[in-house]
């Protein structure tokens, strides 16, 4: 069944162009343009999210800015093994994933760590990289309190995923 989930998708579409009358052949090509400076659009600052990634991982700030975070994140119940993978999650989403495949291996797929891990990597978001799509496919340049309310939610979402861990 789920190999025709996309045709049935399509086919649907196309009856829906016909009976409101709508060309979808115009309609798919101008998405297309739509979609290429998009990806022009965007590629800067996708650039600018990988370099700063690279640069804290090659320059030691992402170690101490975990060495700083380790004992606070302890108190509030998240293993201190999480801290690197917390202080990264927020930059990149292959980063963390690779991160979650090195903790998996250490620790075996059944372990609290991995637990918590899992619903971390579940239930927060690359802030830098979400925000730097969408504003700017968007134009906003004032980002005032995005970016910490962001962080402070999953920040947030991160302790309570360690906490539901604990309990279950």
């Amino acid at each position: 069944m789920a190999n025709y989930i996309i045709p049935i998708f399509i086919i649907l579409v196309l009856i829906y162009s016909l009976i409101k009358k709508i060309n979808a052949y115009d309609c798919f090509v101008t998405g297309a343009r739509e979609a290429v400076d998009l990806c022009i659009n965007t590629f800067a600052y996708l650039v600018a999210i990988f370099a700063v990634v690279e640069l804290l991982s090659i320059s030691g700030i992402s170690s101490f800015l975990t060495s700083l975070a380790a004992p606070v994140f302890k108190f509030l119940g998240i293993p201190a093994e999480l801290t690197e993978f917390l202080v990264l999650r927020p930059f990149t989403g292959s980063g963390s994933i690779a991160m979650l495949s090195n903790l998996i291996s250490l620790y075996g797929a059944d372990s609290y760590i991995v637990k918590c891990a899992c619903t971390i990597m579940s239930c927060t978001e690359t802030t830098f990289y979400v925000v730097a799509v969408y504003f700017s496919t968007t134009k906003i340049k004032k980002l005032r309190y995005t970016i910490p309310v962001c962080l402070l939610s999953a920040f947030i979402g991160a302790v309570i995923a360690c906490a539901v861990c604990t309990i279950l």
